[in-house]
């Protein structure tokens, strides 16, 4: 559990340098440390994140080529190929920790939510109806509560049901990384990133 935490607080002070260059208005164009061409990557931490352009966990983390391991998807579902990338990062490289990073304001929640509320039956694509299907049992249950008459607070709930629900994915729908979370060598949390400060937000964390 020490890589695991070790790895959290790499992320978090890579966190906090951006957020303070942002601050200062001199946001971060790359890693503070030099970047080395061709040397073999060693991810100290794998992040599925959203596709989002304004989230590059690179950047976000103030991390250099080779520091992260980084998987993105609209709306930072699990799918099978998700679940393949991670097992193949987390038993070929050793890294010990995963972080689903969802963000304030994601599109693909806000899409879901609109086909809940407003069916239209013609998504454009069925592959992006995969992925609406995907987000949609953490937005379901939300919609039977007060927080449907408050789209803000709804989008706020169902970014972070949503990166929960593929947290647990990732815990509990892999044979080979339950073994690795049970053997104390693979950490999974959840986390959010704000659009509006650069801040990282990390949630449900193993003994908090």
């Amino acid at each position: 559990m020490n890589a695991a935490h070790d790895a959290l607080e790499r992320l978090r002070e890579g966190n906090r340098r951006f957020v303070a260059s942002i601050q200062s208005g001199q946001t971060l164009l790359g890693p503070t440390k030099p970047i080395e061409l061709g040397q073999p990557q060693n991810p100290f931490a794998i992040i599925l994140g959203c596709s989002d352009a304004r989230v590059p966990a690179e950047l976000v983390f103030d991390q250099g080529l080779g520091d992260l391991f980084v998987i993105r998807v609209a709306g930072n579902v699990v799918a099978p190929s998700q679940v393949g990338s991670v097992e193949f990062a987390a038993s070929r490289f050793g890294t010990p920790l995963v972080v689903v990073l969802g963000h304030s304001g994601c599109g693909a929640i806000v899409a879901t939510i609109e086909e809940l509320q407003s069916p239209s039956g013609s998504a454009s694509s069925r592959n992006i109806h995969s992925i609406v299907n995907r987000v949609r049992p953490s937005v379901e249950g939300l919609l039977a509560t007060e927080l449907r008459h408050d789209m803000h607070q709804l989008v706020h709930h169902a970014v972070r049901a949503n990166v929960r629900a593929s947290v647990n994915q990732l815990r509990h729908g892999s044979e080979l990384l339950e073994q690795l979370i049970q053997q104390g060598k693979l950490t999974v949390v959840g986390a959010e990133y704000s659009l509006d400060t650069g801040a990282v937000e990390f949630l449900d964390l193993p003994g908090a």
